[in-house]
């Protein structure tokens, strides 16, 4: 994976071997680098690091496009250190051990080494392992470079020995800053209008390499007048979004759609549902998801709320896309407007952690059946009220264990039917006081 980005200058070639104009607008120094200053700046990770000259081992972390590449490169010229790449798509352990060889042979000569790692997260335990004995001795400096979380993805043995550096997606000012060096290295402007512009540098969504590729392919164009974004979408197709149904992307926007969902914005959540679909996910996933969300940040505010996300799984098997994911859509509506409490969800987990406290305690007694004199002469069934022939139909019995107090575990919340249920609850809760007089 090559990471572009802009250099103003770029070196000038006979057309016919004229370089890609991304590997022209590589920046030829940790200055030139757009859109990380959070990480280069003086106050950065790297900005500090560099100004004390005590380059360690890190882990650089972002999208595709951001410029992991040039500043592992850039960070090895700037501490004299030999660069060296590998990926770990294409690496194993004979690759990686003629690495080390030659790492430590350099380092003999008085040449430290640079080991930049492309999709680090691809090797596997072992692999990962084998870096741990050369980052400690000092042999490498071990740069690697991922798309994926490194909490879930790397080894905490290689995660403490390396600082991870978040670097950022490219803003749209960013990629303007970036096509206004792409226009200087090709000596004029792009033949778009305003509007058109604002497209193409949407279509990139966040990469400045894919900009680079859009531009050199819009600058080819024999074209008259400038073209608008109706004529610019015409030649060219949309970046796919950034989406891994089983990576980062995945879980940090079902969460975005699960809190659109409880903060009641039926708005976000319609958009977090489209990013998903449109990215790919398997609609059958957002189903599930839903009827949690109806079950655990709704519950009994609404119990349709559960019927409308099943009904609408339904129907997405019966349909299929793209005409059942509106049927999701309309759940996710629902769910977002629909009166919030989470009293049933808090009940069942304070029930699971009194079960677990009380371990195998018997029920009372009085509530156990008793089909054979035996039973019955132990108690089984002794003084057990038949709650239909009580007053109220209530008879006000204790069913908890004997020994354990009795606690509150549901406590309904003033909200939609639960605001019946909490009317239920009182009552009982009195009744019961009656019959304990």
């Amino acid at each position: 994976m090559q990471d572009l980005f802009d250099h103003a200058t770029p070196d000038q070639e006979p057309a016919a071997t004229a370089r890609p104009l991304a590997d022209q607008l590589r920046p030829q120094s940790l200055a030139e680098v757009i859109g990380q200053a959070q990480a280069l700046g003086p106050d950065g990770p790297l900005g500090a690091m560099l100004a004390a000259g005590q380059l360690a081992s890190l882990i650089l972390w972002g999208p595709p496009g951001v410029g992991k590449t040039t500043i592992a490169r850039l960070l090895a010229d700037q501490t004299d250190l030999q660069f060296v790449q590998i990926s770990a798509i294409f690496s194993g352990v004979p690759e990686l051990r003629k690495v080390f060889e030659q790492a430590k042979l350099r380092r003999r000569n008085g040449r430290g080494t640079l080991l930049f790692v492309d999709e680090i997260h691809r090797f596997n335990k072992a692999q990962q392992d084998s870096f741990l004995p050369h980052m400690e001795d000092g042999t490498i400096i071990l740069v690697g470079a991922t798309t994926e979380n490194p909490s879930f993805e790397l080894n905490a043995a290689l995660m403490s020995r390396a600082q991870v550096i978040v670097l950022e997606r490219l803003s749209l000012t960013d990629l303007e800053l970036l096509a206004q060096r792409a226009e200087q290295a090709l000596g004029h402007a792009l033949p778009l209008t305003g509007p058109a512009r604002e497209a193409l540098l949407e279509m990139a969504d966040g990469d400045g390499r894919a900009l680079l590729n859009l531009i050199a392919q819009v600058a080819g164009w024999d074209i008259g007048d400038n073209l608008d974004p109706e004529g610019l979408g015409a030649r060219l197709m949309r970046r796919a979004a950034q989406y891994d149904k089983s990576g980062d992307a995945h879980f940090n926007l079902i969460s975005a759609l699960h809190k659109s969902v409880r903060g009641s914005d039926p708005d976000a959540a319609l958009y977090w549902l489209a990013r998903m679909i449109d990215g790919g996910e398997d609609p059958r996933y957002l189903a599930r998801r839903l009827t949690r969300m109806a079950i655990e940040d709704i519950g009994l505010a609404d119990p349709q709320a559960q019927a409308v996300c099943l009904e609408a799984w339904q129907v997405f098997e019966r349909l299929g896309a793209p005409e059942g994911e509106l049927a999701l859509a309309q759940a996710v509506t629902y769910l977002a407007l629909a009166p919030k409490s989470n009293a049933g969800y808090a009940a069942w987990k304070a029930a699971m952690r009194l079960a677990k406290d009380t371990g195998s305690k018997p029920p009372p007694k009085h509530i156990l059946n008793a089909p054979t004199k035996l039973m019955k002469d132990q108690g089984y069934g002794s003084g057990y009220a038949y709650d239909h022939d009580a007053e109220d139909g209530f008879s006000g019995q204790n069913y908890f264990p004997d020994g354990v107090k009795r606690p509150v575990l549901y406590q309904p919340l003033e909200r939609g039917f639960e605001r019946e249920l909490g009317k239920r609850v009182a009552y009982f809760a009195k009744l019961r006081a009656r019959r304990a007089e």
